[in-house]
Formats: structure tokens, sequence, C-alpha cells
């Protein structure tokens, strides 16, 4: 598999699809155990970003999600914003000065990107965020040696809702303690359309 601007692109605007389609179910979700913004946020954030790619003219993959990071930064307000733009900036950087992106590529510029969001947001898999889908993502990517699309969003799906079972230690559900058991985390959510996203990027491919 190559991954080129085109389907860097794509991937930009099937993020937002599901940003845009989903934005009332992740409100509803951070309603429960956060701010009740968390879909109001991804929708502005990708919608932007959508925006700024789609009228570009991108030499490289990299290129394109430095401008994604920069954006989620700016139009994302509470922690999804740093930890998202963070996570496109460390795979930015790690793509940058490949002409053509390989599938092993990608995969590692994906364990940059989760590198990123645990050192911003000094969290580990199993805290009840959004690093526990990339986290068992990555892993999942580690071990094929080829885009398997269907199983990339299993993998995301279960790791999602595996969050509804744990007690928040992190962040503003960590206020809510038992009572944030039961609830599926909003970061988690939206990083499960992220990869759902990209799996079907990879499909069409």
């Amino acid at each position: 598999m190559i991954f080129g601007v085109n389907d860097a692109k794509k991937w930009v605007q099937k993020i937002n699809e599901k940003m845009q389609k989903n934005k009332q179910q992740l409100t509803k979700l951070d309603q429960a155990i956060g701010d009740g913004d968390h879909g109001i946020n991804m929708a502005r954030g990708f919608n932007e970003a959508q925006n700024i790619v789609e009228k570009k003219e991108y030499s490289s993959v990299a290129d394109v999600f430095k401008d994604v990071a920069m954006t989620v930064m700016s139009k994302v307000s509470g922690a999804a914003g740093p930890l998202y733009g963070s996570a496109f900036l460390r795979l930015s950087l790690s793509l940058k000065g490949k002409d053509q992106v390989s599938y092993a590529d990608f995969a590692k510029g994906l364990e940059a990107a989760l590198a990123g969001m645990k050192q911003r947001g000094k969290a580990e898999a199993g805290e009840k965020t959004l690093v526990d889908v990339w986290e068992r993502v990555v892993e999942h990517l580690k071990k094929t040696d080829y885009p398997e699309s269907e199983q990339l969003t299993a993998v995301a799906k279960s790791a999602m809702e595996k969050t509804k079972e744990t007690m928040a230690t992190k962040g503003r559900a960590a206020y809510f303690k038992e009572k944030s058991i039961g609830h599926i985390d909003p970061g988690a959510m939206s990083s499960y359309y992220l990869f759902a996203a990209l799996s079907e990027v990879w499909k069409e491919a």
C-alpha cells in the first residue's frame, strides 16, 4: 500500500464527515462524564481542517498532516485539541521527507503519534482516554504487513467499547470516579471514528 497526498486529504474529509454525523452522540457522551462539548469541538475543528486541506496543493503527506495539526490545535478547545494536534504533528514529523508513504511508514507514524499524545496528556492505556484506542490500533498495525480495513475498524471499536468498563483516572472524567463506569469515553469514540475513516480510505486505495 502506498499512501499519498490524495489519500491524506480523503482521510481528513472522511474524519470530518463522521464528526459532523456523530456530533450529537459525542456531545451526549461528554455531557455524562465531561464538559459536554467534545462533539461540537471535534466537528468544528475537522470541518476547518477539511476546508484548509482541500483548497491547497501539497507535495507531501507530511505537509497535509502538519496543517491538520495546526488547525486542530487552534480550533478544538479543551484537552482534545492539544492531544489530537500532537498526534497529527508527530505523524507529520515521522513522515517528513518521504515522497511515498508505505504501510510500514504509516504504522510507525501512528506509533509516533501515540507517543506524542501520551507525552502531552501524561496518560497511559487503561485510564479511560483516547489513548486506549490508539494503543490497541498501533499494536495491531505493528503485527500486520498490510492494511486489513475491516480488522482495523474492529480493533478500534473493541478498544472504544472497553472504556465503558473502566473507571476514569485522567481528565475531567476522573472527577466522576466510579460514576464514570458504564460510559464510553468520548475521546475514545472520536478516535474510533478517526480510525474507521482511515479504514475506509485503505479499503478504497
